[in-house]
């Protein structure tokens, strides 16, 4: 991995840039983990199940709604719901796979560290080394942060009390809210934002915090291919096509 992941001395400034995000999203992310830590272990699992649901699922959603709903005592409903939630991952992968180019033991380490962050700080840069250095350094380091505060919050549960009173998730909402905010300067990607909004206000009296997400993420596709702002609807597919990817570099 060591020849996809910038080590060199003399990084160019939007590498320096990537990797900068990709710190800052890790630490914030990472530190999140304390919450699930201890929320796992209030809902019953003990320190190695604890552990191996980080290490192995590695999905912070899935995760949360997997507690959530075993809490009640629900142990095949807390598996589907967060398997739902895990398919969204596997949306992420044609998009960075390009980017990547990873090859043999490569590919499926980049499978397990495909998560939101790593996508979006990838995503977020302008040329291909930055966009393999956000995304390397963003996942290694959500991975290593994540299942470390994992440990410590399912060691510390009960001396650190009700761990969302931190504002811990806060913090990782809004590092991912400075990597997306910089690219909703068109109107397509206002428009798949605010259409994203709407379906997680719409849903949060009555779903897990998980299937908002998840909701939100599968509510963009079913958007009329004709309704692309700044796209002309008389125009082919295939010419609507090039004009949303034009509009957005999602």
């Amino acid at each position: 991995m060591c020849d996809s992941v910038d080590v060199s001395p003399d990084r160019s400034p939007a590498v320096r840039e990537a990797i900068r995000q990709a710190v800052s999203v890790s630490l914030a992310t990472g530190l999140y983990g304390v919450s699930f830590g201890a929320l796992a272990v209030a809902a019953g699992l003990d320190l190695p199940q604890t552990a191996a649901l980080s290490l192995l699922m590695f999905s912070g959603g899935s995760q949360f709604a997997f507690i959530g709903v075993l809490g009640p005592g629900g142990a095949v409903a807390a598996v589907a719901t967060a398997g739902l939630l895990g398919t969204r991952n596997g949306l992420y992968g044609p998009q960075v796979a390009p980017l990547l180019g990873a090859h043999g033991w490569r590919r499926p380490v980049a499978a397990q560290l495909t998560i939101d962050e790593s996508t979006a700080v990838a995503a977020a840069q302008h040329d291909r080394a930055a966009s393999r250095a956000g995304f390397w350094w963003t996942g290694i380091g959500v991975f290593v942060l994540w299942n470390v505060f994992t440990l410590v919050g399912a060691l510390l549960g009960d001396a650190l009390g009700d761990p969302r009173r931190y504002g811990l998730d806060a913090a990782a909402a809004a590092a991912f809210l400075g990597l997306v905010w910089p690219r909703l300067g068109t109107r397509v990607t206002q428009t798949a934002a605010g259409l994203a909004i709407v379906v997680a206000l719409g849903l949060t009296p009555f779903v897990l915090a998980g299937l908002r997400s998840w909701a939100c993420r599968h509510s963009l596709p079913v958007t009329p291919s004709w309704w692309t702002p700044g796209c002309p609807r008389s125009s082919s597919p295939r010419s609507r096509s090039r004009c949303a990817r034009r509009s957005s570099s999602w």
